[in-house]
């Protein structure tokens, strides 16, 4: 049945006594978390400036840690999946000196990168234990979870301006310059800026947002992982993201927000058939996006899901970021009765379904999905939950 969601107080507890084994039996003195995200709709729109609805899951990062005198650094990770080794141990350098990434492990450069952009004092040296319920590579954001709690224990050492949205920024950056990914800023700005009960309606373009409800007990939000896992720092993520500003500068714009399908259509004979696709699916998944909102404000959950079919079908058919299980996953949830909607999330290539549905359905959506579904799926019933945050050790 569904993967049961560790309590942060259970995964605080782990990180602490990980600390004590690490080092000597000493004790940690800041504690914080920062969740995973799962999109409702709006996929491959935030590099092109455009609207996207995540919600913060009650999945979560935890950092546990405790500054040292020096600029030693030492960050060991206790979270399944992540890459060897699960301990690094590096010298801060000379202030205004870049912190160049390492080859391996990946997950350390999200930190390096965190403390490279990092926006308060000069970052002092430290040593730090991670436990994360986020599932490495799907889809749900493990990177900008990490990213974000990262900067967060940063905080409690060293405090910042306390700025939310330029945090997200500089977490942004980081993966831009440390993980090789030119990702947009939705996974990081719902990291930290998320509410509990409402989903997030993010304008890519101004970084204004509001926060949309989803607080009716009936409807349910099932996360399916794939447990197919990708990698965002191949070829494909980048190569789209090219695609759409060559569509963009064709088209005379900034970026594919500002252009329509009209414009799409009078351009079609100045660009190649897979760029036209690219940008069909930007432009119309922008403006789904829109009229999801206003369908879930109304509480019209069978357009909602009508919606995030057709996103899918998008994703899917133009922008080409599916694969053979996420289709299977969403053509078997939309068999059972009582879902409105389903599609993948995230980059794509693997990783995670959402699924919109009644509360009462779930038990069912599940077994169907495990008795169709060609692999082993995990299944997760989520709800919107808070961002980023300060923990105290007696959760």
């Amino acid at each position: 049945m569904a993967g049961s969601i560790p309590a942060v107080a259970d995964l605080l507890a782990a990180a602490r006594f990980r600390f004590g084994q690490e080092f000597g039996g000493d004790a940690p003195q800041v504690a914080v978390c920062a969740p995973g995200r799962v999109n409702l709709i709006g996929e491959h729109t935030d590099y092109n400036q455009g609207f996207v609805l995540p919600m913060a899951l009650p999945l979560v990062t935890v950092v546990v840690g405790k500054q040292v005198p020096g600029l030693d650094v030492t960050v060991v990770t206790a979270t399944e999946d992540a890459d060897e080794p699960r301990r690094v141990d590096f010298v801060l350098p000379p202030l205004g000196s870049p912190l160049p990434p390492l080859e391996s492990p990946r997950w350390a450069n999200y930190v390096k990168g965190v403390i490279q952009h990092y926006r308060g004092p000069p970052v002092r040296g430290f040593k730090a234990v991670v436990v994360s319920s986020v599932p490495l590579g799907g889809g749900l954001s493990s990177s900008a979870s990490l990213e974000v709690a990262f900067y967060t224990f940063l905080q409690q050492l060293h405090p910042d301006d306390g700025d939310l949205v330029s945090k997200a920024v500089a977490c942004q950056q980081a993966e831009h310059s440390h993980a090789g990914v030119p990702c947009g800023i939705m996974d990081q700005f719902v990291s930290v800026l998320g509410q509990a009960g409402h989903a997030l309606l993010i304008d890519c373009r101004s970084l204004e947002f509001s926060t949309v409800p989803l607080l009716d007990p009936a409807l349910v939000v099932l996360v399916t992982d794939s447990n197919v896992k990708h990698r965002l720092t191949g070829s494909e993520y980048p190569s789209r993201r090219k695609q759409c500003q060559e569509a963009a500068s064709t088209l005379g714009r900034d970026s594919l927000r500002e252009a329509s399908m009209e414009d799409l259509q009078e351009a079609r004979s100045r660009m190649d058939d897979e760029t036209f696709r690219r940008a069909h699916h930007v432009i119309q998944e922008i403006r789904r996006t829109l009229d999801a909102v206003e369908a879930l404000k109304r509480r019209d959950y069978h357009q909602f899901g009508r919606l995030m079919v057709q996103s899918h079908e998008s994703l899917r058919d133009l922008y080409q970021v599916s694969c053979s299980e996420l289709d299977q996953l969403v053509s078997a949830a939309m068999e059972v009765e009582g879902v409105y909607g389903s599609r993948m999330t995230g980059g794509g290539f693997g990783g995670c379904t959402v699924t919109l549905l009644q509360a009462s359905a779930v038990h069912r959506a599940i077994l169907h999905l495990q008795e169709r579904y060609s692999g082993t799926p995990t299944f997760f019933v989520t709800t919107a939950s808070e961002g980023a945050r300060a923990l105290t050790f007696d959760l």
